[in-house]
């Protein structure tokens, strides 16, 4: 039995961040960051179920061509991601009346859509990056027990031995995809390449405003790291926990992102808006 301060729910019976009961929650999960994309996902749907928000959690769930989709906003960062994966997947795998783990495993799909920082020349502004593998600045995997089980340990090493990686930061870890999700999302039309979940956006994506960076150099060599072919093609926020946790409780995900800024070439857009529509219908139509 789980106890009642490990999995906390209200007196409505939903669950304490997401506040979604059971039956609102779909297979096919779009999460986005930002809780304001959550409406632009659903303005696809051909049918709404329920629209639920507690602080910056949303969810919409309802249809699109005949699949029953749920769109949830993660806010910003991999502990956030650690609140909503836990949460969805105890909505789909343990009864709340009994406080014990289904017997019949239910699979959830999670699609993040999310925009990011290309790193590499073909990365463009407005090109779609899957992230074939996520690799976690945050160190959120490390707290959970199977956390090696789908931590790639060798890619790790030579990453750090590549980039001179400081031991008192966080030690990275690197999860892959669902492997399928991704061919039947990224297909021939999308950028394949590493993600990398930064612990925040600013100094450790690279990012110098007022304070000076402890390591200056960093972004240049994960730039110039390759292993067995991969190489790290953006920065964002989100994927490692995503992938990881996923990968641990037997659920499927991917993130995909619409780049907004090229760090090489030190540009930005901010008027994006079209390229997350565009990336939308394209993750609804073929997740």
């Amino acid at each position: 039995m789980i106890g009642a301060s490990e999995l906390i729910l209200n007196a409505d019976g939903s669950v304490f961040h997401l506040h979604l009961l059971p039956e609102q929650l779909a297979d096919k999960v779009i999460l986005v960051g930002d809780q304001n994309r959550v409406p632009l996902v659903a303005s696809f749907f051909d049918e709404i179920e329920c629209d639920v928000q507690n602080r910056e959690f949303r969810t919409i769930t309802g249809k699109y061509k005949g699949k029953r989709i749920s769109a949830v906003s993660t806010g910003i960062g991999t502990d956030n991601c650690d609140i909503v994966l836990t949460e969805l997947d105890s909505l789909a795998n343990v009864d709340f009346c009994t406080r014990e783990v289904k017997k019949d495993f239910r699979q959830l799909t999670f699609v993040r859509i999310g925009t990011s920082g290309g790193l590499q020349p073909n990365c463009d502004l407005g090109s779609f990056v899957v992230s074939e593998k996520s690799l976690g600045f945050d160190g959120l995997l490390h707290f959970y027990a199977d956390g090696e089980k789908v931590n790639e340990a060798d890619f790790v090493e030579a990453f750090k031995k590549h980039t001179s990686w400081q031991s008192k930061m966080n030690e990275p870890y690197v999860v892959s995809a669902d492997e399928a999700l991704v061919e039947r999302i990224a297909r021939e039309d999308m950028i394949r390449g590493v993600t990398i979940s930064a612990n925040g956006f600013y100094g450790p994506q690279g990012r110098e405003v007022r304070l000076k960076l402890a390591h200056p150099n960093l972004n240049e060599k994960i730039e110039s790291f390759e292993y067995n072919g991969y190489k790290i093609t953006n920065f964002e926020m989100e994927s490692s926990a995503i992938a990881g946790l996923s990968a641990m409780l037997g659920h499927r995900a991917m993130t995909v992102c619409c780049i907004i800024a090229n760090r090489l070439a030190k540009r930005a857009n901010v008027n994006y808006q079209d390229s997350i529509k565009q990336l939308i219908q394209t993750v609804l139509e073929r997740i």
